[in-house]
């Protein structure tokens, strides 16, 4: 009978039907398949409406959630999470129905949203100790290391924190019961640089040392670049993209040339571009049709993911 190896074996259970299970997630262990699956999904907010086909999270790498402000990341977030309750479709988390039976996930689960809801006056490690119980994971020698690695001071009080150090000590909390599966709602938003890269590094780290999924939601595209395997993008409330990065970006490009080389009917193949007294430059979801149309009068160059991000959002606007 194949069992998951790695570091924390001890929770490990019979893997009894291997086809629900991938070859291996990127730190090389055999795990189940996705950590999260929707099908479905709708919730409306006012005049705001989710509409969610369908999202899987893949088991052993680092999923970025990405989409323009409003665009219904934190509430698909709150819906995994069963914050408030879907109108329709179905999601899964960790294998459980995240309506019927999402807390037994949460033992497993790690998250970082927008307010911890931390009481300010309390101590570090107070809150630690008053969190603790509810892991039966909970590793305090990690937990110490981590303070350690931020420079964070037990015996601070939340309050006396910086916004940094308050996302630090949150990621600390999330990540010392050994969690499978990581949630990150905009944890580096507004951050300064070197913390952001502190926070990614460790997350990384993570995923080599354990057998952990991360589902990371942000609007700093730059952040995925260094660290996600994945890219959702959600857009208006739709799910525009998902796939492998390297895929999205081996598949779209930008186009530079000059005005002379459009007419309306190559206008019409791009995701979106602009003109300006230079020539132009556009987002292109297929190469081989630009390069085959314009030739070497034109330059061609493989976009980073906040470059596709810009490019559909300004498709609607055009």
């Amino acid at each position: 009978m194949m069992r998951i190896k790695g570091p924390l074996a001890k929770r490990n259970q019979p893997i009894l039907n291997p086809l629900d299970f991938c070859p291996m997630g990127r730190n090389g262990v055999y795990v189940m398949e996705n950590r999260i699956e929707i099908a479905g999904l709708t919730k409306r907010l006012g005049r705001f409406e989710l509409s969610i086909d369908k999202l899987q999270v893949p088991t052993g790498f680092i999923t970025g959630f990405i989409g323009e402000n409003g665009a219904g990341k934190t509430t698909t977030i709150k819906l995994i999470l069963d914050m408030i309750r879907p109108d329709g479709g179905t999601i899964s988390i960790l294998g459980h129905d995240a309506q019927k039976a999402g807390h037994l996930a949460k033992a497993d689960l790690g998250y970082v949203g927008d307010d911890a809801g931390y009481w300010p006056s309390m101590k570090l490690r107070a809150i630690a100790k008053m969190t603790a119980p509810f892991f039966p994971y909970w590793d305090w020698p990690f937990f110490d290391r981590l303070l350690d690695r931020f420079h964070l001071d037990a015996g601070a009080k939340y309050a006396s924190l910086s916004k940094g150090m308050k996302k630090q000590f949150e990621l600390a909390m999330a990540l010392c019961h050994h969690p499978k599966l990581i949630i990150l709602d905009e944890p580096t938003a507004n951050l300064d640089p070197l913390v952001r890269r502190d926070i990614l590094d460790l997350l990384l780290e993570m995923m080599e040392k354990e057998e952990c999924t991360v589902f990371f939601s942000t609007h700093i595209t730059s952040d995925l670049d260094h660290a996600a395997d994945y890219i959702a993008f959600l857009h208006r409330g739709r799910m525009l993209l998902f796939g492998d990065k390297e895929t999205l970006t081996e598949n779209h490009c930008i186009v530079k040339g000059p005005v002379s080389l459009l007419d309306g009917s190559a206008e019409k193949k791009f995701i979106s571009f602009q003109k300006n007294s230079f020539g132009f430059e556009a987002l292109c979801d297929d190469p081989a049709w630009a390069r085959d149309t314009f030739g070497t009068e034109a330059v061609y160059e493989t976009p980073d993911i906040e470059q596709i991000f810009i490019g559909y959002t300004r498709k609607d606007e055009q």
